[in-house]
């Protein structure tokens, strides 16, 4: 028996952000990050707490791949303050952090404390997901903590928030979008619901992810991409997501790659992995299951063609052609990493992406030989 809901109450459109004037909490902690602490975005959640006459306080001790001492460092503020709801306003980071915040001070206090999420990113999908990713920077690892006590009571999409978001980082995070919308679509645990939800945030990244990236004035792609983001999150919350992010997790972890584009520049290779096609194959009479849904994303995307060879082969280029278009590197070499000290972590992060929990819904199973050889093929 399966099952499929969605708890997370989610606001969007136009003046999303007016939900806050109907908040009727009595205290609020909001987490962000010094940037945005010190940005006009800020303003426009605490002036409508103002007009709520809420009071609220700041921790804005929020850092890109959450390390456990700044979360450790965020419940401390919480139990302190003792609210009774957090509003996590920012990208994946000062959400997961918010999420991981909350829910080891509700563990310590036993008391129940809402959380509202409101992203600044159109990328994570974090605010309708039960996971958080934080990292240990001792191991140099991330590991994504799953379970459904973290997921956000609500979640406000308004696009007013990611107007201004540099183009660097609509790439990094459209493409995690999409990233994560075709984990969910392969994955082993995917459902009917979970596949419309992912079927559409990949139609929307085909059609609005490189507008989005070129005119940040295009607020209809804007917005578009900012519900994408949300759709495949609601999608991975159900399907769970695939190898891509197991080797993007330990990746980003050991070299500091922003997530999103850790992610795109594993996608190809992991296409080709699950499928078993590469630009060496040949037609044969069976494919593994993952090779429809794959053809049916080419199909999404406009990309489809004679035949699934043909056809996967045409996705791949799809996405070397995204990559490139919005210059994210397609190999690890272009990030600057030096060659010798990447192939010599190669075996530490295979192993870590086979342990990576993101990792066991993959539609073929990886040995270790398997992803050392993927790892080695990124670098060039």
């Amino acid at each position: 028996m399966k099952s499929f809901d969605i708890r997370t109450k989610i606001f969007f459109g136009d003046n999303a952000l007016d939900r806050i004037l109907e908040l009727r909490y009595k205290k609020i902690m909001v987490i962000t990050d010094p940037f945005i602490a010190k940005s006009p975005l800020l303003p426009q959640v605490t002036e409508r707490l103002q007009q709520a006459y809420i009071d609220f306080s700041i921790f804005s001790d929020v850092v890109p791949d959450p390390p456990l001492d700044k979360i450790s460092a965020g419940v401390k503020k919480l139990l302190e303050l003792d609210p009774d709801c957090v509003i996590a306003l920012g990208g994946g980071s000062a959400i997961d952090s918010a999420k991981a915040i909350r829910e080891f001070a509700v563990r310590a206090n036993g008391k129940d404390i809402a959380l509202i999420a409101i992203p600044t990113t159109s990328g994570t999908g974090s605010e309708v997901t039960s996971f958080s990713v934080v990292t240990d920077t001792e191991k140099n690892m991330k590991y994504p903590l799953v379970s459904e006590s973290m997921l956000p009571t609500e979640a406000i999409l308004d696009a007013e928030l990611v107007k201004t978001v540099p183009a660097s980082v609509t790439a990094d995070t459209g493409m995690d979008v999409l990233t994560h919308a075709i984990e969910a679509y392969v994955s082993v645990n995917n459902n009917e619901f979970s596949a419309a939800l992912a079927e559409k945030a990949i139609e929307i990244c085909g059609t609005f992810l490189l507008r989005s990236y070129l005119d940040n004035n295009d607020t209809h792609a804007r917005k578009k991409m900012h519900v994408a983001s949300c759709l495949a999150g609601l999608a991975f919350n159900s399907a769970s997501l695939g190898l891509n992010h197991g080797i993007a997790h330990a990746v980003g972890a050991r070299f500091h790659i922003p997530h999103g584009r850790a992610n795109a520049i594993v996608l190809p290779h992991v296409i080709e992995f699950n499928s078993g096609i590469n630009k060496h194959s040949k037609s044969r009479k069976d494919y593994p299951k993952c090779v429809e849904k794959y053809c049916n994303i080419a199909k999404l995307l406009g990309v489809n063609n004679f035949n699934e060879i043909t056809t996967i082969r045409a996705l791949v280029g799809w996405i070397h052609f995204m990559n490139e278009e919005m210059s994210i590197p397609l190999s690890i070499s272009q990030c600057g990493v030096e060659r010798k000290e990447y192939m010599n972590a190669v075996e530490q992060m295979a192993e870590k992406a086979i342990a990576d929990a993101c990792t066991a819904t993959n539609p073929r199973v990886p040995s270790k030989a398997d992803v050392c050889l993927i790892l080695e093929h990124m670098y060039d």
